[in-house]
Protein backbone atom coordinates (compact mmCIF):
# COMPACT_ATOMS: atom_id res chain seq x y z
CA UNK A 1 0.00 0.00 0.00
CA UNK A 2 1.42 3.37 -0.97
CA UNK A 3 1.68 6.37 1.34
CA UNK A 4 -1.64 8.10 1.70
CA UNK A 5 -1.91 11.61 0.28
CA UNK A 6 -4.86 13.96 0.45
CA UNK A 7 -3.55 16.85 -1.58
CA UNK A 8 -5.36 20.18 -1.68
CA UNK A 9 -5.28 23.03 -4.21
CA UNK A 10 -2.39 25.22 -3.09
CA UNK A 11 -2.04 27.56 -6.03
CA UNK A 12 -2.56 30.47 -3.65
CA UNK A 13 -0.99 29.88 -0.24
CA UNK A 14 0.23 31.86 2.70
CA UNK A 15 3.86 31.11 3.56
CA UNK A 16 2.74 30.75 7.17
CA UNK A 17 -0.01 28.20 6.52
CA UNK A 18 -0.10 25.99 9.65
CA UNK A 19 1.01 22.36 9.54
CA UNK A 20 1.60 19.64 12.11
CA UNK A 21 3.51 16.36 12.40
CA UNK A 22 1.70 13.75 14.49
CA UNK A 23 3.45 10.59 15.71
CA UNK A 24 1.54 7.42 16.61
CA UNK A 25 2.70 7.77 20.23
CA UNK A 26 0.78 11.05 20.52
CA UNK A 27 3.70 13.48 20.21
CA UNK A 28 3.13 16.45 17.92
CA UNK A 29 5.42 19.02 16.26
CA UNK A 30 3.97 22.17 14.72
CA UNK A 31 5.33 24.22 11.85
CA UNK A 32 4.33 25.66 8.49
CA UNK A 33 3.32 24.08 5.21
CA UNK A 34 5.56 23.96 2.15
CA UNK A 35 5.26 22.04 -1.07
CA UNK A 36 1.80 20.55 -1.61
CA UNK A 37 -0.81 20.76 1.12
CA UNK A 38 -3.13 18.22 2.68
CA UNK A 39 -2.44 14.93 4.49
CA UNK A 40 0.26 12.32 4.03
CA UNK A 41 0.96 9.20 6.10
CA UNK A 42 4.06 7.05 6.45
CA UNK A 43 6.79 5.86 8.81
CA UNK A 44 8.79 8.75 10.28
CA UNK A 45 12.55 8.25 9.83
CA UNK A 46 15.54 10.59 9.96
CA UNK A 47 18.50 11.02 7.63
CA UNK A 48 21.82 12.52 8.72
CA UNK A 49 23.06 13.58 5.27
CA UNK A 50 24.24 17.18 5.06
CA UNK A 51 23.74 17.13 1.27
CA UNK A 52 21.82 15.11 -1.30
CA UNK A 53 18.18 15.84 -0.44
CA UNK A 54 17.19 15.41 -4.11
CA UNK A 55 18.83 11.98 -4.30
CA UNK A 56 17.20 11.01 -1.00
CA UNK A 57 13.74 12.10 -2.03
CA UNK A 58 13.90 10.24 -5.37
CA UNK A 59 15.32 7.03 -3.86
CA UNK A 60 12.57 4.36 -4.16
CA UNK A 61 13.79 2.82 -0.88
CA UNK A 62 12.09 5.74 0.91
CA UNK A 63 8.65 4.72 -0.37
CA UNK A 64 6.03 5.16 2.38
CA UNK A 65 8.45 7.02 4.67
CA UNK A 66 8.21 10.56 6.01
CA UNK A 67 11.81 11.79 6.02
CA UNK A 68 13.12 14.12 8.74
CA UNK A 69 16.28 15.97 7.69
CA UNK A 70 18.76 16.55 10.51
CA UNK A 71 20.64 19.16 8.45
CA UNK A 72 19.05 22.47 9.53
CA UNK A 73 18.69 24.15 6.13
CA UNK A 74 17.28 22.38 3.09
CA UNK A 75 16.68 23.62 -0.44
CA UNK A 76 19.90 25.64 -0.88
CA UNK A 77 20.84 24.00 -4.18
CA UNK A 78 17.32 23.85 -5.61
CA UNK A 79 16.30 21.00 -7.90
CA UNK A 80 18.08 19.94 -11.09
CA UNK A 81 17.38 17.55 -13.96
CA UNK A 82 20.46 15.33 -13.49
CA UNK A 83 20.53 14.01 -9.92
CA UNK A 84 17.26 12.12 -9.60
CA UNK A 85 17.66 8.49 -8.53
CA UNK A 86 14.42 7.06 -9.92
CA UNK A 87 12.82 6.62 -13.32
CA UNK A 88 11.31 9.93 -14.47
CA UNK A 89 12.82 11.56 -11.37
CA UNK A 90 9.78 10.54 -9.33
CA UNK A 91 9.83 11.60 -5.68
CA UNK A 92 9.18 8.55 -3.49
CA UNK A 93 9.24 9.97 0.05
CA UNK A 94 5.79 10.19 1.60
CA UNK A 95 6.61 13.62 3.06
CA UNK A 96 9.46 15.87 4.12
CA UNK A 97 10.10 17.47 7.53
CA UNK A 98 12.72 20.24 7.77
CA UNK A 99 13.87 23.04 10.04
CA UNK A 100 14.52 25.89 7.58
CA UNK A 101 13.67 26.19 3.90
CA UNK A 102 16.28 28.12 1.94
CA UNK A 103 14.77 31.34 0.62
CA UNK A 104 17.23 31.59 -2.26
CA UNK A 105 18.49 28.83 -4.55
CA UNK A 106 22.21 28.92 -5.31
CA UNK A 107 23.53 26.33 -7.76
CA UNK A 108 24.44 26.62 -11.43
CA UNK A 109 22.60 23.39 -12.31
CA UNK A 110 19.37 24.29 -10.54
CA UNK A 111 16.31 24.32 -12.81
CA UNK A 112 13.74 25.21 -10.13
CA UNK A 113 13.32 25.30 -6.37
CA UNK A 114 12.72 22.33 -4.09
CA UNK A 115 9.28 23.67 -3.20
CA UNK A 116 8.32 24.07 -6.85
CA UNK A 117 9.22 20.43 -7.54
CA UNK A 118 7.33 19.23 -4.46
CA UNK A 119 4.23 21.12 -5.56
CA UNK A 120 4.57 19.73 -9.08
CA UNK A 121 4.71 16.15 -7.77
CA UNK A 122 2.16 16.62 -4.99
CA UNK A 123 4.61 16.01 -2.14
CA UNK A 124 3.60 17.41 1.25
CA UNK A 125 6.19 19.07 3.49
CA UNK A 126 6.43 20.90 6.79
CA UNK A 127 9.08 23.48 7.75
CA UNK A 128 9.85 25.32 10.97
CA UNK A 129 9.90 22.09 12.98
CA UNK A 130 12.37 21.53 15.82
CA UNK A 131 13.99 18.66 13.94
CA UNK A 132 16.59 18.12 16.67
CA UNK A 133 13.82 17.32 19.17
CA UNK A 134 12.01 15.14 16.64
CA UNK A 135 15.19 13.23 15.74
CA UNK A 136 15.96 12.63 19.43
CA UNK A 137 12.45 11.22 19.83
CA UNK A 138 12.95 8.87 16.88
CA UNK A 139 16.34 7.75 18.21
CA UNK A 140 14.89 7.08 21.65
CA UNK A 141 11.61 5.48 20.66
CA UNK A 142 12.38 4.20 17.16
CA UNK A 143 10.93 4.86 13.73
CA UNK A 144 7.18 5.22 14.09
CA UNK A 145 3.98 5.69 12.12
CA UNK A 146 3.33 9.37 11.52
CA UNK A 147 1.42 11.90 9.46
CA UNK A 148 1.86 15.43 8.17
CA UNK A 149 -1.29 17.53 8.10
CA UNK A 150 -1.33 21.01 6.62
CA UNK A 151 -3.79 23.74 5.69
CA UNK A 152 -7.38 22.88 6.55
CA UNK A 153 -6.39 19.34 7.49
CA UNK A 154 -4.24 20.71 10.33
CA UNK A 155 -7.30 22.38 11.87
CA UNK A 156 -8.75 19.09 13.10
CA UNK A 157 -8.23 18.11 16.73
CA UNK A 158 -5.03 16.28 17.62
CA UNK A 159 -7.14 13.35 18.78
CA UNK A 160 -8.71 13.03 15.32
CA UNK A 161 -5.32 13.29 13.61
CA UNK A 162 -3.81 10.70 15.94
CA UNK A 163 -6.57 8.24 15.06
CA UNK A 164 -5.81 8.72 11.35
CA UNK A 165 -2.08 8.13 11.94
CA UNK A 166 -2.66 4.99 13.97
CA UNK A 167 -4.97 3.52 11.32
CA UNK A 168 -2.22 3.15 8.67
CA UNK A 169 -0.57 -0.23 7.99
CA UNK A 170 2.74 -1.06 9.68
CA UNK A 171 6.06 -1.03 7.84
CA UNK A 172 6.84 -4.39 9.43
CA UNK A 173 5.45 -7.03 7.12
CA UNK A 174 5.02 -4.55 4.25
CA UNK A 175 5.72 -5.95 0.78
CA UNK A 176 6.54 -2.79 -1.18
CA UNK A 177 8.93 -3.85 -3.96
CA UNK A 178 6.03 -4.32 -6.36
CA UNK A 179 5.01 -0.69 -5.84
CA UNK A 180 8.36 0.68 -7.01
CA UNK A 181 9.67 -1.97 -9.43
CA UNK A 182 9.54 -1.51 -13.21
CA UNK A 183 6.53 -3.10 -14.90
CA UNK A 184 8.58 -4.31 -17.87
CA UNK A 185 12.13 -5.32 -18.68
CA UNK A 186 14.41 -2.63 -20.09
CA UNK A 187 18.09 -2.47 -21.04
CA UNK A 188 20.78 0.06 -20.12
CA UNK A 189 23.53 -0.19 -22.72
CA UNK A 190 27.21 0.10 -21.76
CA UNK A 191 29.56 2.89 -22.63
CA UNK A 192 31.59 1.45 -25.49
CA UNK A 193 31.82 -2.26 -26.22
CA UNK A 194 29.78 -4.62 -24.05
CA UNK A 195 32.03 -6.86 -21.95
CA UNK A 196 29.37 -8.60 -19.87
CA UNK A 197 25.61 -8.86 -19.47
CA UNK A 198 24.10 -8.53 -15.99
CA UNK A 199 20.47 -9.17 -15.09
CA UNK A 200 19.51 -6.63 -12.42
CA UNK A 201 16.38 -7.20 -10.33
CA UNK A 202 14.60 -3.90 -9.81
CA UNK A 203 13.45 -3.93 -6.19
CA UNK A 204 13.58 -0.11 -6.29
CA UNK A 205 16.84 0.31 -8.19
CA UNK A 206 18.63 3.67 -8.14
CA UNK A 207 19.60 5.04 -11.55
CA UNK A 208 23.24 5.39 -10.48
CA UNK A 209 23.61 1.60 -10.27
CA UNK A 210 23.20 0.77 -13.99
CA UNK A 211 25.21 3.94 -14.65
CA UNK A 212 28.11 2.41 -12.70
CA UNK A 213 27.69 -0.85 -14.62
CA UNK A 214 27.59 0.98 -17.96
CA UNK A 215 30.84 2.82 -17.17
CA UNK A 216 32.49 -0.60 -16.76
CA UNK A 217 31.27 -2.07 -20.06
CA UNK A 218 28.28 -3.95 -18.63
CA UNK A 219 24.97 -4.24 -20.47
CA UNK A 220 22.33 -4.18 -17.74
CA UNK A 221 19.06 -6.00 -18.32
CA UNK A 222 16.74 -4.57 -15.65
CA UNK A 223 13.88 -6.95 -14.81
CA UNK A 224 10.86 -6.54 -12.52
CA UNK A 225 10.95 -7.92 -9.00
CA UNK A 226 10.17 -11.65 -8.73
CA UNK A 227 11.04 -12.42 -12.37
CA UNK A 228 11.54 -16.19 -12.58
CA UNK A 229 14.92 -17.87 -12.90
CA UNK A 230 13.85 -19.40 -16.22
CA UNK A 231 13.13 -15.89 -17.56
CA UNK A 232 16.50 -14.47 -16.53
CA UNK A 233 18.34 -17.45 -18.05
CA UNK A 234 16.93 -16.37 -21.43
CA UNK A 235 19.30 -13.37 -21.25
CA UNK A 236 22.35 -15.66 -20.73
CA UNK A 237 23.67 -13.42 -17.93
CA UNK A 238 27.29 -13.32 -16.85
CA UNK A 239 26.08 -12.13 -13.46
CA UNK A 240 22.91 -11.41 -11.46
CA UNK A 241 22.33 -8.33 -9.32
CA UNK A 242 19.58 -7.55 -6.77
CA UNK A 243 19.05 -3.88 -5.97
CA UNK A 244 18.02 -1.78 -3.01
CA UNK A 245 14.32 -1.33 -2.30
CA UNK A 246 11.66 -0.62 0.34
CA UNK A 247 9.69 -2.86 2.65
CA UNK A 248 10.23 -5.86 4.90
CA UNK A 249 12.65 -8.48 3.49
CA UNK A 250 10.75 -11.16 5.42
CA UNK A 251 8.03 -10.82 2.75
CA UNK A 252 10.40 -11.44 -0.18
CA UNK A 253 10.00 -15.25 -0.35
CA UNK A 254 9.76 -15.34 -4.15
CA UNK A 255 12.99 -13.39 -4.61
CA UNK A 256 14.78 -15.56 -2.05
CA UNK A 257 13.88 -18.67 -4.04
CA UNK A 258 15.11 -17.09 -7.28
CA UNK A 259 18.43 -16.17 -5.66
CA UNK A 260 18.79 -19.72 -4.34
CA UNK A 261 18.46 -20.94 -7.94
CA UNK A 262 21.10 -18.41 -9.04
CA UNK A 263 23.49 -19.62 -6.32
CA UNK A 264 22.89 -23.27 -7.21
CA UNK A 265 23.72 -22.47 -10.84
CA UNK A 266 26.98 -20.77 -9.73
CA UNK A 267 26.12 -17.56 -11.58
CA UNK A 268 28.12 -14.66 -10.06
CA UNK A 269 25.87 -12.69 -7.70
CA UNK A 270 26.04 -9.17 -6.26
CA UNK A 271 23.45 -7.52 -4.01
CA UNK A 272 22.99 -4.07 -2.48
CA UNK A 273 20.84 -3.16 0.55
CA UNK A 274 17.59 -5.11 0.04
CA UNK A 275 19.70 -7.43 -2.11
CA UNK A 276 21.95 -8.05 0.91
CA UNK A 277 18.97 -9.09 3.01
CA UNK A 278 17.69 -11.36 0.24
CA UNK A 279 21.09 -13.05 -0.18
CA UNK A 280 21.30 -13.48 3.59
CA UNK A 281 17.89 -15.12 3.66
CA UNK A 282 18.88 -17.37 0.74
CA UNK A 283 21.85 -18.48 2.85
CA UNK A 284 19.58 -19.27 5.81
CA UNK A 285 19.92 -16.06 7.83
CA UNK A 286 17.04 -14.24 9.54
CA UNK A 287 16.08 -10.57 9.29
CA UNK A 288 14.70 -8.10 11.83
CA UNK A 289 13.52 -4.50 12.00
CA UNK A 290 16.02 -2.00 13.36
CA UNK A 291 14.92 0.46 16.02
CA UNK A 292 15.54 3.56 13.91
CA UNK A 293 17.59 2.29 10.96
CA UNK A 294 20.64 3.68 9.19
CA UNK A 295 19.97 6.65 6.89
CA UNK A 296 22.67 9.08 5.86
CA UNK A 297 25.97 9.43 4.03
CA UNK A 298 28.44 9.07 6.89
CA UNK A 299 28.18 5.53 8.30
CA UNK A 300 31.49 3.69 9.12
CA UNK A 301 31.67 0.03 8.06
CA UNK A 302 34.41 -2.49 8.84
CA UNK A 303 35.44 -5.00 6.16
CA UNK A 304 36.48 -8.05 8.20
CA UNK A 305 38.25 -9.62 5.23
CA UNK A 306 40.66 -6.72 4.70
CA UNK A 307 40.53 -4.75 7.95
CA UNK A 308 39.63 -1.64 5.95
CA UNK A 309 37.02 0.88 7.10
CA UNK A 310 34.74 2.57 4.55
CA UNK A 311 32.55 5.61 5.16
CA UNK A 312 29.30 4.69 3.46
CA UNK A 313 25.89 5.88 2.30
CA UNK A 314 23.00 3.93 3.81
CA UNK A 315 19.23 3.72 3.85
CA UNK A 316 17.70 0.70 5.54
CA UNK A 317 15.29 -0.07 8.35
CA UNK A 318 15.81 -3.86 8.38
CA UNK A 319 18.95 -5.97 8.81
CA UNK A 320 20.33 -9.51 8.94
CA UNK A 321 20.97 -11.30 12.23
CA UNK A 322 24.62 -12.27 12.58
CA UNK A 323 27.97 -11.58 14.22
CA UNK A 324 31.10 -9.94 12.89
CA UNK A 325 33.24 -12.33 10.85
CA UNK A 326 31.28 -15.47 11.71
CA UNK A 327 31.46 -18.36 9.24
CA UNK A 328 28.39 -20.57 8.87
CA UNK A 329 27.26 -23.50 6.74
CA UNK A 330 24.74 -23.08 3.91
CA UNK A 331 23.27 -25.24 1.16
CA UNK A 332 25.83 -23.66 -1.18
CA UNK A 333 28.96 -24.08 0.94
CA UNK A 334 30.35 -22.02 3.81
CA UNK A 335 29.40 -18.33 4.05
CA UNK A 336 30.69 -15.46 6.17
CA UNK A 337 29.56 -12.18 7.65
CA UNK A 338 32.06 -9.94 5.86
CA UNK A 339 31.10 -6.45 7.04
CA UNK A 340 29.59 -4.84 10.14
CA UNK A 341 28.72 -1.30 11.18
CA UNK A 342 31.14 0.27 13.64
CA UNK A 343 28.35 2.30 15.24
CA UNK A 344 26.19 -0.61 16.39
CA UNK A 345 27.62 -3.92 15.04
CA UNK A 346 24.75 -4.38 12.54
CA UNK A 347 25.57 -6.83 9.73
CA UNK A 348 26.62 -4.87 6.63
CA UNK A 349 27.73 -7.63 4.26
CA UNK A 350 27.70 -11.39 3.63
CA UNK A 351 29.39 -13.63 1.07
CA UNK A 352 29.97 -17.21 0.10
CA UNK A 353 33.51 -18.13 1.08
CA UNK A 354 34.23 -19.36 -2.48
CA UNK A 355 33.59 -15.79 -3.69
CA UNK A 356 30.76 -16.62 -6.10
CA UNK A 357 28.21 -14.41 -4.31
CA UNK A 358 28.51 -11.34 -2.13
CA UNK A 359 26.39 -8.42 -0.99
CA UNK A 360 26.55 -5.29 1.15
CA UNK A 361 23.92 -3.44 3.15
CA UNK A 362 25.19 0.01 2.17
CA UNK A 363 25.28 1.83 -1.19
CA UNK A 364 28.49 1.67 -3.25
CA UNK A 365 26.73 3.63 -6.03
CA UNK A 366 26.47 6.40 -3.40
CA UNK A 367 24.61 9.30 -4.90
CA UNK A 368 25.34 11.78 -3.33
CA UNK A 369 28.55 10.22 -2.00
CA UNK A 370 30.73 9.11 -0.27
CA UNK A 371 32.48 6.88 -2.80
CA UNK A 372 34.74 4.74 -0.56
CA UNK A 373 32.84 1.57 -1.50
CA UNK A 374 32.66 2.15 -5.27
CA UNK A 375 35.33 -0.56 -5.98
CA UNK A 376 32.69 -3.17 -5.11
CA UNK A 377 31.53 -2.78 -8.71
CA UNK A 378 35.03 -3.68 -9.88
CA UNK A 379 34.90 -6.73 -7.61
CA UNK A 380 31.82 -7.86 -9.55
CA UNK A 381 33.76 -7.46 -12.83
CA UNK A 382 36.60 -9.59 -11.45
CA UNK A 383 34.10 -12.23 -10.26
CA UNK A 384 32.55 -12.49 -13.73
CA UNK A 385 35.98 -12.61 -15.36
CA UNK A 386 36.95 -15.50 -13.10
CA UNK A 387 33.71 -17.32 -13.82
CA UNK A 388 34.34 -17.12 -17.58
Amino acid sequence: MSAQHNQKDDTVTDKFTPAIVVLANGKTYRGFAFGAQGTTLGEAVFTTGMTGYQETMTDPSYHRQIVVCTAPQIGNTGWNDEDGESRNDQIWVAGLVIRDLAQRVSNWRSARSLEEEMKSQGIIGIRGVDTRALTRALRSEGSIAAGIFSGQDAAHSEEELLEIVRSQPSMKGADLAGDVSADDTYIVEPEGEARYTVVAFDMGIKTNTPRNFAARGIRTVVVPANTSFDKIKEHNPDGVFVSNGPGDPATADAMVEVVREVLAAKIPFFGICFGNQILGRALGMETYKLKFGHRGINVPVMNHLTGKIDITAQNHGFALKGKAGEVFDTDFGPAQVTHTCLNDDVVEGVALVDGSAYSVQYHPEAAAGPHDANPLFDQFIALMEGAK
